[in-house]
C-alpha cells in the first residue's frame, strides 16, 4: 500500500498518516458524539467520486454530504477496473492521479489498461484506499455514519447499491468481506489473479444465474449486515421482474428493493432516461421511474405477493451538470431503533420504514396502523376493520433551490394507494412474468379544501391543519376481507395540471416538459411511502392452536443466538416469519423441514412474534431475546 499524506480540503485535518491511527478515532468518535435513540434518519447510498467515473475526490464528496445535512452516507460507486487515486484526483483539486504514477506500482491482480493507464481492480482500491479514506472522514464528521458500500454490475442485470457492513466498524476495521464479494460475482470484475492469495474463488456462472448465486451467498454468509437494492432499474431495460422475483427467492433478507427514483434528477433528459438507452416507458414519471410512479405497475405486482420490495431515492452524484448532490435534492428517510449502532441502518433499510421525497416536500411522516404498525410492517385483524393515520409535515422555510424563485414549494394533496395480496407467484408458471396488477388502485386523497373530484368519481377529504406545516388524516377502512396493502404518495402538483399530471393526479411523463434543467426539477417535486399490509385473519393472537400446528414447539425461550422450531407431527409446508411489537418482520423463511434452526443473534434484545403458517392454519408465538 501507498504511504500517503492526507490534507483533506475544508477538513481542517492534517498529516493523518496511518490507519490504525484512524481507527483509534473512529471508536471514541462514534461512542461519544451519537445519541442512542430510534427515529428517521436521512442518507444516501449511491453516489460516486474519482475513485471511478466521479469528476471530484472523495474529500470533496464528503463535504457536500455533510453540506446537505444527511444524517448518514454510503460511498457507493462502480465495480471493475479503473484509473485514478480517488484521494489526489478531482476537479476541486484541478489534478489527476494516476495509480501506475506510483513507484513502485501498488496494482495487484491480471493486467488491464484503459486510456493508456493501468486499471486498480475495485475490490483492491475498496479494501485499500477507498475505505481508508472512509476512516479519515468519521472523525470529521463524528454525528453522522459513513459507510463503504459499491455499486455492482449486476450480472444479466443493471447496477445496484452493494452494503456489506461486517468489519466496518471493528476495533481494527476493515471491509474485506465487501472487497471479497466485488471480486466473486461483480459482473465487470475479470481480476482472475488478486483474490486468488486471499482464498477468494471467482464466480464462475453468467447472467441471471451468477446475480442468484451472489444473493444466495449473501443469504447464507451475511443475512443480517448486507443489502442488495436495484439501482435505476428500468434504464437500459436489463431488469424484469422475473429477475426481482429471483434474486428476492434468494435473498429475501438482503435483495429488498428499488431505488425507481433515480439519480441525475438535473439531467436533459430527466434520471438519464432515455430512449437512446433502450428505457423501459422511456421516461421518468414527476423523477420516477415507471416501476414505482405507475399504479397497477412493477412495484404493485411485487407488493400483490406480499414480497417486501421497497422504493429508495439517491443522488447517484457523478458530476454538477446532469446531477444534485447527495440531500440537495433526494432524500431517504430511514427508521432506526439506534442512532449509536450501524447494524440498526441496515435493519432500517430492510425493515421497509422509510419513504423518499423530491425538494423538500415533506420533511416528517408518521404513516400507522392502529396506532402501532408502520411502514413494512404488518398488522393482523379479525374484525374486518382498521385505522390508517398519517402525520406529515410540510416545511415552511426554503429548501435548497438556488435555480429559481420557486424555494418553498407547498404539499397539494396526498393520495392513499390501496392493493390485494395473493399467493406468491412461483417460478415456471406463466404468471411469473407477469409485472403488473389491476387490484391497485387510489382509494382516498387528501387536500387543503376537500370535495374536488378527480376522473374516477373520487373526491377528495380535507386534511387537519394543525399549524406550523403539520397536516393530520384518518382514514377508517372497513371490509376487509383479505391480505392488502396500503401506500401513500404526494406532490406539490394540482390533478390535470398540464404536462405534469393527469385528471386523476397520476404524474405524466417528463419527456413533455424537455429538455429538464434543475429549476423544472425543482419546480415537480413528489414523495412516495412504502407500504403497511393488513392481513385478516379468523383466530389470529399468541394463543392460537389449530390443526397439525398444534404440534409446534419453539426452543429454548427465552433465547440468547437461536431458536429450534420443531414440528413433531410433520406433514406440510409451513411459513415462518418473525416480526416485533410494531410488525416490522426480521425473518421470512418457507420451509418443508421438521426442525428449523434459526439465528437471532443478530436482533435487539426485545419481545419478538414467530408466526407460523401452514395451507390453512396459523400459529403465533411470544419469545424473547435476551
Amino acid at each position: 500500500m501507498i504511504a500517503k499524506i492526507y490534507i483533506f480540503k475544508g477538513f481542517g485535518i492534517k498529516n493523518i498518516l496511518k490507519s490504525f491511527i484512524v481507527a483509534t478515532i473512529v471508536v471514541i468518535g462514534y461512542s461519544e458524539a451519537k445519541a442512542q435513540n430510534a427515529g428517521y434518519v436521512t442518507g444516501d447510498f449511491h453516489q460516486h467520486t474519482t475513485y471511478t467515473d466521479g469528476s471530484y475526490s472523495f474529500a470533496h464528496m464528503m463535504t457536500k454530504n455533510n453540506m446537505f445535512g444527511l444524517d448518514w452516507w454510503a460511498n457507493s460507486e462502480h465495480g471493475g477496473p479503473f484509473s485514478k487515486d480517488g484521494s489526489h484526483s478531482g476537479i476541486d483539486l484541478d489534478t489527476t492521479i494516476y495509480w501506475d504514477s506510483y513507484i513502485p506500482n501498488p496494482i495487484i491482480g491480471k493486467v488491464n489498461i484503459s486510456g493508456g493507464h493501468q486499471n486498480m481492480w475495485r475490490w483492491q482500491s475498496i479494501r485499500d484506499y477507498s475505505f481508508q479514506e472512509v476512516l479519515i472522514a468519521r472523525p470529521v464528521y463524528p454525528s453522522k455514519f459513513i459507510f463503504q458500500s459499491y455499486e455492482m454490475n449486476v450480472p444479466g442485470h443493471e447496477h445496484g447499491s452493494l452494503g456489506l457492513i461486517n468489519n466496518q466498524f471493528d476495533s481494527s476495521p476493515n471491509c474485506n468481506p465487501l472487497a471479497e464479494f466485488e471480486f466473486k460475482f461483480d459482473n465487470n470484475d475479470a481480476d482472475s489473479i488478486g483474490g486468488l492469495s486471499q482464498g477468494w474463488l471467482k464466480s464462475i456462472l453468467s447472467g441471471n444465474a451468477k446475480a442468484v448465486e451472489a444473493v444466495t451467498w449473501l443469504q447464507q454468509n451475511y443475512p443480517s449486515t448486507s443489502y442488495l437494492i436495484a439501482a435505476h432499474p428500468e434504464r437500459k431495460s436489463l431488469n424484469n421482474i422475473q429477475g426481482f422475483r429471483d434474486m428476492n427467492n434468494a435473498g429475501p433478507d438482503v435483495c429488498f428493493g428499488f431505488e425507481s427514483m433515480p439519480g441525475h434528477q438535473k439531467a436533459a433528459e430527466r434520471g438519464e432516461y432515455k430512449k437512446s438507452y433502450n428505457t423501459v416507458a422511456v421516461t421518468t414519471y414527476g423523477g420516477c421511474g415507471v416501476y414505482a410512479a405507475k399504479i397497477g405497475g412493477l412495484w404493485d405486482a411485487l407488493l400483490s405477493e406480499g414480497r417486501h420490495w421497497w422504493l429508495f431515492a439517491n443522488s447517484d452524484f457523478h458530476e454538477e451538470g446532469n446531477d444534485f448532490y447527495p440531500g440537495e435534492y433526494q432524500k431517504n428517510y430511514t427508521y432506526v431503533k439506534d442512532k449509536n449502532n450501524p447494524q440498526s441502518y441496515v435493519e432500517g433499510l430492510r425493515s421497509g420504514n422509510n419513504y423518499v421525497v423530491e425538494g423538500d416536500l415533506i420533511d416528517s411522516l408518521y404513516f400507522t396502523a392502529a396506532d402501532s404498525v408502520t411502514m413494512g410492517g404488518k398488522l393482523y385483524i379479525n374484525n374486518h376493520e382498521a385505522t390508517l393515520k398519517i402525520k406529515i409535515h410540510d416545511p415552511q422555510g426554503n429548501n435548497n433551490n438556488t435555480y429559481s424563485s420557486y424555494t418553498n414549494p407547498v404539499l397539494n394533496h396526498l393520495d392513499v394507494i390501496a392493493g390485494h395480496v395473493r399467493e406468491k407467484i412461483q417460478p415456471g408458471t406463466p404468471q411469473y412474468s407477469i409485472d403488473s396488477v389491476t387490484t391497485t388502485s387510489v382509494i382516498a386523497r387528501f387536500d387543503a379544501t376537500g370535495n374536488l373530484p378527480d376522473g374516477n368519481g373520487l373526491r377528495s377529504t380535507a386534511w387537519t391543519d394543525l399549524g406550523n406545516g403539520w397536516k393530520q388524516m384518518q382514514l377508517t377502512l372497513t371490509n376487509i376481507n383479505d391480505t392488502m396493502y396500503f401506500r401513500l404518495r404526494g406532490a406539490n402538483k394540482e390533478l390535470n395540471e398540464t404536462n405534469e399530471t393527469d385528471i386523476n393526479g397520476n404524474p405524466l411523463s417528463d419527456s413533455l416538459m424537455a429538455p429538464n434543467d434543475a429549476s423544472k426539477a425543482f419546480s415537480d417535486l413528489w414523495f412516495y411511502s412504502n407500504p403497511i399490509f393488513i392481513a385478516y385473519k379468523t383466530n389470529t393472537g399468541i394463543n392460537d392452536i389449530q390443526g397439525s400446528l398444534n404440534n409446534i414447539q419453539i426452543t429454548p425461550n427465552p433465547a440468547f443466538d437461536k431458536i429450534t422450531i420443531t414440528n413433531t407431527q410433520h406433514n406440510e409446508k409451513i411459513t415462518i416469519q418473525i416480526y416485533d411489537m410494531m410488525g416490522r418482520v426480521y425473518r421470512h423463511i418457507e420451509s418443508n423441514q421438521p426442525v428449523n434452526t434459526i439465528n437471532i443473534n443478530d436482533l435487539p434484545k426485545d419481545i419478538y412474534f414467530v408466526k407460523i403458517d401452514g395451507s390453512n392454519q396459523s400459529k403465533t408465538f411470544k419469545i424473547v431475546k435476551k
